[in-house]
């Protein structure tokens, strides 16, 4: 009877196995494990990111952009904030740090379990023409990744993460969104990656962090690096952290190791507000409002 039970559990298997392999939905699945859902961070297996990310050759030209400084002038500057889970608890930091600047909205574009590797999932390209066509912005912060480590189906073919033809795809991805809000006159802000807990999707974020940094210095688009900011003095993760000003440690992390605590996010949008106050001319500290009666 047991050996029965077996024999039929091995031709179970072996039929999976063969159906997975001749089925092109089979081999789709393979290479493009399911995004997990909510705020989680989903991420397959790849090669190391030790190699530098290599990088499409052609280097698109973007338009020059009005400047901030004049958008500003004008008594109003709409800052979007697009990209995943993380991009959520960016757009909730800076908010707090801009609100009080008079004329200046920050609006919330991010949606979590998105990314730029799976567009038969969510199409960020397009859902981002979408967004600003119904609500302009005159700049975007962009933060994506943490769901970006899978492959990335490009002209026909899959691309394995890590690969060179995932750099390349990857870049290309980068480079599309960049110059169609860069055509709409939208300045951009790409913020990189923190620091991750678990060693592996560290370096899978470290890669991702690699190739885009590389993009935006190649479109003379700033890149706000945020590892030196979640790691500590030995230059490794820890969920606590010393907070601006007092010095004191804070939790800086979430449970799960990628995401931020609030007091995490806003050590993050720390240098993202200071360079959009720069740029835009709103460096002056803000006059307290008068009081009641004056």
């Amino acid at each position: 009877m047991k050996a029965g039970i077996n024999a039929v559990t091995a031709a179970l298997l072996v039929g999976i196995g063969i159906g997975l392999v001749l089925t092109p939905d089979g081999r789709a699945w393979l290479r493009h494990p399911t995004l997990m859902p909510g705020g989680a961070a989903s991420a397959s297996a790849g090669p190391g990111p030790g190699e530098p990310a290599a990088l499409p050759v052609a280097v698109p030209v973007l338009p020059t952009l009005t400047p901030l400084q004049e958008k500003a002038a004008r008594g109003h500057l709409r800052i979007g904030v697009f990209g995943d889970s993380m991009g959520d608890g960016l757009w909730t930091a800076l908010y707090r740090d801009l609100r009080s600047r008079p004329g200046v909205s920050v609006t919330k574009f991010s949606e979590v379990s998105t990314g730029l590797s799976r567009y038969d999932y969510v199409d960020i390209q397009a859902k981002t023409a979408r967004q600003i066509a119904e609500q302009p912005v005159d700049v975007a912060v962009i933060l994506f990744g943490t769901n970006d480590a899978q492959g990335i189906s490009m002209d026909g073919e899959i691309h394995d993460f890590g690969t060179e033809g995932w750099k390349v795809a990857y870049a290309k991805r980068v480079d599309d969104l960049v110059g169609m809000l860069r055509g709409r006159d939208i300045a951009v802000y790409w913020v990189g990656l923190p620091r991750m807990k678990r060693a592996g999707f560290d370096e899978k974020m470290t890669l991702i962090n690699q190739v885009v940094s590389a993009r935006m210095a190649a479109l003379g688009v700033p890149f706000i690096e945020t590892e030196s900011l979640t790691e500590n003095a030995d230059g490794d993760y820890d969920a606590y952290l010393p907070e601006t000003g007092t010095g004191r440690r804070r939790l800086m992390r979430a449970n799960d190791g990628i995401h931020m605590s609030m007091a995490g996010y806003l050590r993050i949008a720390e240098p993202v507000a200071a360079r959009l106050k720069h740029d835009a001319g709103l460096d002056a500290a803000v006059p307290p409002a008068p009081a009641a009666g004056a």
